[in-house]
């Protein structure tokens, strides 16, 4: 392969905390206060609450330890029985399936097609005998959200959205993760908010949010310092388990300055990823889904078909992107991938059969496009993966 004019981008590292954090971090360490109920109100973590809510529409919201935290609670919260059935995508991060387990239910996966999407067929097929819906916005795809509502309330099913790819995408109008009975987020390095570890949930429901909070912690009456309904968590006051999943006041310190970094993110995200698709796209050797029509995406990496790769090919074409200094993945062929179904060995019986799915794992590529590149860094990476297939196919 030839030499690329310049240096590898670093698609890696998040972008800076902004100055705005220091002193606010400085004042906590100083004070040693990391606890989220020590103070009486307005801890850190309680105005991340307030602040997070309000930027998204919802009611309330509930900062954890992680968006897996998140998921598990939102299942705990909505009380479904032992051995529950929630149907969730085969496209997706192998904390989901393991948070369903978690939550002593049971993961039912539904096939999922060359664009990233839930496969609607299998979807109906499979929703009534389900007893709740884990949609995950996988990669920050989102899938036909009409639809699935539709299905979820005409069998009387909740929906829980995994949002922790589309914190700024909107279908219809609507932030995604506020469209379903709860959603959760994510603030790990590698998305829009980082926080290195974190997440949140947000709801309408007062009744579910009261029980979650319960759960994430809140021990004897520290849920009085959440923006809750009393009366609902008087009822679950020393009725449910707590299961310690709280986010601490370092962490909400480090996301608070980036929530109006948002919109700037999205922005350029989206940018970014629509020039590299763009490239992609009028080369010939790969397709990039498109957005749904509704769907108004957060992007900050980038996914895309091989178009008429064999399976030879495609690992040759992963190496070559290496070489380059592009780590691209595709996610069916890479080793132990944690996003290839079968690779859950932690799931009950055999691996089910999704021949859609598995045929999309098998040609699906990821790389990373944080929303801070330059064009000079988006045109290294284009033209790294245009020349890797161009070499790999002759």
């Amino acid at each position: 392969m030839r030499d690329l004019p310049q240096q590898a981008p670093n698609t890696y590292d998040a972008e800076p905390i902004p100055e705005t954090a220091r002193a606010a971090i400085d004042a906590l360490l100083s004070s040693g206060d990391l606890f989220r109920y020590t103070a009486p109100e307005n801890a850190p973590v309680a105005l991340l609450e307030q602040e997070f809510a309000q930027l998204l529409g919802s009611k309330f919201a509930l900062a954890v330890s992680s968006c897996s935290a998140a998921l598990f609670l939102a299942l705990k919260a909505l009380d479904l029985p032992h051995g529950a059935k929630v149907l969730i995508p085969a496209f997706t991060f192998a904390a989901v399936p393991s948070a369903v387990v978690h939550a002593d239910c049971l993961p039912v996966l539904v096939e999922v097609g060359d664009n990233y999407r839930v496969d609607l067929d299998d979807f109906e097929r499979k929703i009534a005998t389900a007893d709740a819906v884990l949609i995950s916005h996988m990669r920050g795809h989102t899938s036909d959200m009409d639809a699935i509502l539709r299905l979820a309330e005409a069998h009387g099913l909740p929906v829980i959205e995994d949002a922790a790819h589309s914190l700024g995408t909107t279908w219809g109008g609507r932030n995604i993760g506020t469209l379903g009975k709860i959603g959760c987020f994510s603030f790990q390095s590698y998305k829009m908010i980082n926080a290195g570890e974190g997440g949140i949930m947000v709801t309408d429901d007062a009744e579910l949010v009261a029980r979650a909070v319960i759960m994430s912690g809140a021990y004897e009456a520290n849920w009085s310092k959440h923006a809750i309904v009393a009366a609902e968590a008087e009822k679950w006051q020393n009725k449910l388990p707590l299961y310690n999943m709280r986010m601490q006041n370092l962490s909400a310190c480090v996301i608070r300055p980036q929530l109006p970094e948002l919109a700037r993110r999205v922005r350029d995200g989206r940018s970014n990823h629509d020039y590299v698709a763009a490239r992609l796209e009028a080369s010939g050797y790969f397709t990039v889904p498109a957005p749904l029509e509704k769907e108004v995406r957060a992007p900050d990496s980038i996914q895309f078909n091989l178009n008429g790769f064999s399976q030879a090919q495609a690992r040759a074409f992963m190496d070559a992107t290496k070489a380059q200094g592009v780590s691209t993945q595709v996610f069916g062929l890479s080793d132990n991938n944690a996003r290839a179904f079968w690779n859950w060995q932690f799931l009950r019986g055999e691996v089910p059969d999704l021949p859609k799915t598995r045929a999309m794992l098998a040609k699906a590529c990821d790389t990373r496009l944080p929303a801070r590149l330059t064009r000079e860094e988006l045109d290294y990476i284009a033209d790294a993966l245009i020349i890797a297939a161009a070499e790999v196919l002759g």
